[in-house]
């Protein structure tokens, strides 16, 4: 009984070693990125964000609102303070709308993550993710030009007393104010960078490469559906699901099952889904759910299809 306890544990600590290899420079490169972004730049990107209330672009607004969401540092904690902020600046539904998507979805450190799937992963996170946000302010756009799901006051959003975020970053030392940024996010995410990882070794231990090909693998529909409803119950933090989606490509996981994992999984991360039932009310955020699960299907058989 020994013996096979310790030879499961030397393949699983073999698994562990080689997906830490693989994935440690990124992680420690996202890290200190997100932190340089949230201290040097982050006001400067809500600088942006405001400066587009004086601006006519219409409908064309979503999509810088969507780049600007994307850039953002921030938690969907953090942003949906900030976004009723930009709210009282005079920023219309729309763009909110596709700030805060995009927001939820990506940011400058999982990007950084993302690149250890390889580039044309990366390429197809980033599109996708930026689309979901510029789709996502144009069906508010119409829906509340239409007076459809907006509230007596004709607002999408339910901001009420919502302030803006106090920051954090308040060391007069900007050396000190960045090492400090830096130490909360490894605080926030170490745990679960590590968790994926040993997730990853273990799936890679006892899943059968041929069980992921059957599940996620090809150009079958089901498996892009299997892939974005796993995304909703799997994903905790953007770090520790890399290692993950990184053997299960390597496995035969399809980009279009890994593309709708990766809209799923944040957009329905249970402490998101805690903050945006608030912000949108019970009937608009049924319909976040049902957007995010269509965008991340279609998005998973176009990826399919064309990549």
């Amino acid at each position: 009984m020994i013996d096979i306890l310790r030879r499961e544990f030397v393949y699983i600590w073999y698994y562990f070693d080689v997906q830490l290899r693989q994935i440690f420079p990124y992680w420690v490169l996202g890290m200190v990125l997100g932190s340089a972004v949230s201290v040097f730049a982050k006001e400067k990107i809500h600088d942006a964000v405001r400066s587009l209330s004086g601006r006519k672009l219409g409908a064309f607004g979503v999509v810088p609102a969507s780049m600007l969401g994307i850039a953002s540092p921030l938690c969907m904690y953090g942003t949906i303070p900030l976004a009723a902020s930009f709210s009282r600046y005079g920023i219309s539904d729309d763009w909110l709308a596709a700030f805060m998507m995009s927001s939820v979805l990506l940011n400058p450190q999982l990007i950084i993550y993302s690149a250890a799937l390889g580039t044309t992963a990366l390429v197809v996170r980033i599109v996708s993710c930026f689309l979901c946000g510029i789709i996502a302010g144009l069906l508010v756009r119409f829906c509340c030009g239409k007076n459809l799901c907006c509230g007596k006051d004709g607002s999408f959003f339910r901001f009420g007393a919502f302030q803006e975020p106090k920051s954090r970053d308040t060391d007069p030392n900007i050396f000190l104010r960045f090492l400090k940024n830096l130490g909360r996010n490894i605080k926030a995410t170490g745990l679960y960078f590590l968790f994926g990882v040993v997730l990853s070794a273990l799936f890679q231990r006892y899943v059968p490469a041929d069980t992921m090909t059957a599940i996620f693998g090809g150009n079958e529909a089901f498996g892009v559906l299997m892939a974005a409803t796993i995304g909703v119950p799997l994903y905790a933090c953007g770090g520790g699901t890399i290692p993950l989606l990184q053997a299960w490509l390597s496995d035969g996981m399809s980009m279009g099952s890994a593309a709708a994992f990766m809209v799923t999984g944040p957009a329905t991360k249970i402490t998101n889904l805690g903050a945006l039932k608030i912000v949108l009310g019970a009937k608009n955020f049924i319909l976040y759910l049902a957007y995010i699960m269509v965008f991340a299907f279609v998005t998973g058989l176009l990826v399919n299809l064309f990549v």
